[in-house]
């Protein structure tokens, strides 16, 4: 994957541990993603998501990334290729700057990152959403992906999945 392909209007690169600070500055104004999703964001919880691997997962499958306006962080994703299945796109999440949500920017970036991975073959992207998250719920739906009636508990409430076939 050549992730900057990622989008045709935003700069993609890979997000390092040096980014953290710029990250944080991002999500910490996504508080109804936090009411849902405690605990709230701090930069060693970010460093940590940049780490974390699904099981039998390598580093070579996962994008820490973020897309730019210039020198503006605008969104970020985390993106795991053949994860759970092979031909899956596991999107692990995906947030936007909340100065520019609402005005179509975040369904842009699905809709390019999607026509990208249907370039490569894959055959669905899925994801897991929070029980209770409006916000969530609607923006995924808005981009075509559905529920797929699997929940699967967590430590505050559980994750619907989410599913969209390419």
């Amino acid at each position: 994957m050549k992730i900057q392909h990622l989008s045709s209007q935003y700069t993609v690169r890979d997000l390092h541990p040096e980014d953290a600070a710029m990250i944080f500055e991002l999500l910490k104004q996504n508080t109804i993603f936090y009411q849902y999703h405690p605990p709230m964001v701090t930069v060693e919880s970010i460093l940590e998501d940049m780490e974390a691997l699904p099981p039998n997962m390598d580093y070579e499958d996962k994008h820490y990334i973020g897309f730019f306006q210039n020198n503006t962080l605008v969104a970020v994703m985390d993106l795991i290729e053949n994860y759970p299945s092979l031909g899956t796109a596991w999107i692990g999440f995906f947030a936007m700057n909340i100065k520019l949500q609402g005005n179509g920017i975040g369904t842009a970036i699905i809709s390019d990152i999607m026509n990208y991975l249907t370039q490569l073959g894959f055959e669905k992207a899925r994801l897991g959403i929070d029980k209770g998250n409006p916000q969530s719920k609607a923006f995924w739906t808005k981009n075509g992906f559905a529920l797929t009636g699997e929940e699967f508990p967590n430590d505050f409430s559980s994750y619907f999945m989410m599913e969209r076939k390419l």
